[in-house]
């Protein structure tokens, strides 16, 4: 082969080599547009859920409703105004379209010279300059005024959460799971006598279910081991997993009331007691919502906690949400107001609001909580309130719950440091107690360790 062949073979190949590469880039950016796009489900089947009540599954096993919230005469004047239509006239087409003001270009200054001053003569007949014209002053610029840009609007894929309860079951077989080796360990052996049956109530008190609810278990054990020919381990066990999925009511509402309303955003409040990791999980929540393809304002109503706000700013830089924050020391209700205010005006779909961690022992810290959740209200009924427990206090976070219910309404319950050494029986004694369902539940540290709590995968981790 010449050179000419030579030359014009390997332009050819630089030329394909070049459009494969580009046609798998376009490819791929088409698949990440897909996939940021439409991140949970179809934008069609989203735009959907309009009526009070509906709720639907996103991607990521997290099912989101609409609460009863209500918006006040006074707020509903502050709503950011609809553009107005203004009818253009293009040839034969005529359509409505919103036409934004056109600013007028300064017109340029004219500027003329000064004509020549005629020389004065003086008696003598000397000649004297005329007086230098005083000079203008400077045009005066009007000052402008600091504008805070909002955080640009950054939706970060969230991995689906199916499954994420799957890696609980490792980490509460590594404990010590006083359902899976204590209790199935008593049932599997046979020849259950009273001495056995008082080490399972025991080690099911132990496992933080309560005396009421250990007994009722207890009760239909015996009932059904009587009435049925259990006679192993694994006998009890399937026995046993239906038990606790029924005594754990899956018939619960585990919705997020986190949809917007039709004049309106979602308010959600997180409450609790210090140390909890309520400010962490108001992050994780946003970054879920975000990730369903939600607008998100946080509101940092922790105003005690140095860096209480600064944390939560972080998470929302993170993911793209808007921060309202006040002075540290200040009035948390006025930031829990000024929040769900810049939401309406700013038509988010939900509106967070992190509050102080607050013991709940404390009565005036706890009325303080109630003034916030009725400051709040003046603006727009509140559609979710949720307490956040530590899962690893076992029955103080019983008394907490109880005392938080007292003050405000709590419509859902949200269990963290669940990895720990938390026995598992909270989530049945604190629905119990309660009358509200679990619904999120803490799985680590990470971004995304927060998963919708799920019955039946609950249930398997505990006797894994």
């Amino acid at each position: 082969m010449n050179t000419s062949t030579i030359i014009a073979i390997i332009v050819g190949s630089i030329v394909a080599v070049t459009l494969l590469v580009i046609t798998m880039l376009l490819i791929i950016g088409e698949r990440k547009k897909k996939q940021k796009t439409i991140s949970f489900e179809k934008k069609a089947e989203l735009d959907g859920q309009k009526k009070k009540g509906s709720t639907y599954t996103a991607g990521g096993e997290f099912t989101f409703g609409e609460g009863e919230g209500t918006l006040t005469e006074s707020a509903r004047d502050t709503r950011r105004p609809e553009p107005q239509l203004q009818r253009v006239d293009l040839g034969s087409l005529t359509e409505e379209t919103p036409v934004p003001p056109v600013a007028e270009e300064p017109k340029p200054k004219k500027i003329t010279e000064p004509a020549a001053e005629p020389t004065a003569v003086t008696d003598a007949g000397e000649e004297v300059a005329p007086a230098p014209a005083p000079e203008e002053a400077p045009e005066q610029t009007p000052p402008v005024s600091e504008t805070v840009d909002a955080p640009s609007e950054t939706i970060e894929d969230v991995p689906s959460a199916k499954g994420r309860l799957a890696r609980l079951k490792g980490r509460l077989a590594r404990s010590n799971n006083v359902f899976s080796k204590g209790v199935l360990g008593i049932l599997g052996a046979g020849d259950l006598d009273e001495d056995a049956w008082e080490e399972v109530e025991d080690t099911l008190i132990m496992a933080d279910l309560g005396t009421t609810l250990t007994m009722r278990i207890v009760d239909r054990l015996r009932d059904e081991i009587a009435a049925s020919d259990v006679a192993d381990e694994e006998g009890a066990r399937a026995l046993l997993r239906q038990i606790l999925i029924e005594e754990c009511h899956p018939e619960m509402d585990r919705s997020l009331k986190a949809l917007p309303h039709d004049d309106h955003p979602a308010i959600m409040l997180m409450v609790g007691v210090n140390g909890t990791g309520k400010t962490t999980t108001t992050g994780k929540l946003a970054r879920v919502l975000i990730g369903d393809g939600r607008r998100v304002l946080l509101g940092a109503a922790d105003t005690f906690r140095a860096a209480a706000a600064d944390q939560l700013q972080t998470w929302g830089d993170r993911v793209g949400a808007t921060t309202i924050r006040g002075k540290e020391g200040g009035d948390p209700a006025a930031v829990a107001f000024d929040a769900v205010d810049a939401g309406i005006k700013q038509g988010v779909d939900a509106v967070v609001i992190d509050t102080a961690g607050r013991l709940h022992t404390k009565t005036g810290l706890m009325d303080e909580l109630g003034k916030l959740k009725r400051v709040v209200s003046k603006k727009a009924s509140v559609d979710e309130v949720l307490l956040v427990i530590d899962a690893t206090v076992g029955q103080n976070g019983i008394l907490q719950a109880k005392e938080f219910k007292k003050v405000v309404d709590i419509t859902g319950v949200v269990l963290t440091k669940l990895d720990g050494t938390a026995k598992g029986g909270i989530v049945f004694q604190v629905q119990e107690e309660l009358g509200v369902p679990v619904k999120l539940v803490g799985l680590g540290e990470g971004q995304d360790d927060l998963a919708p709590f799920e019955v039946p995968a609950f249930v398997d981790a505990l006797l894994a």
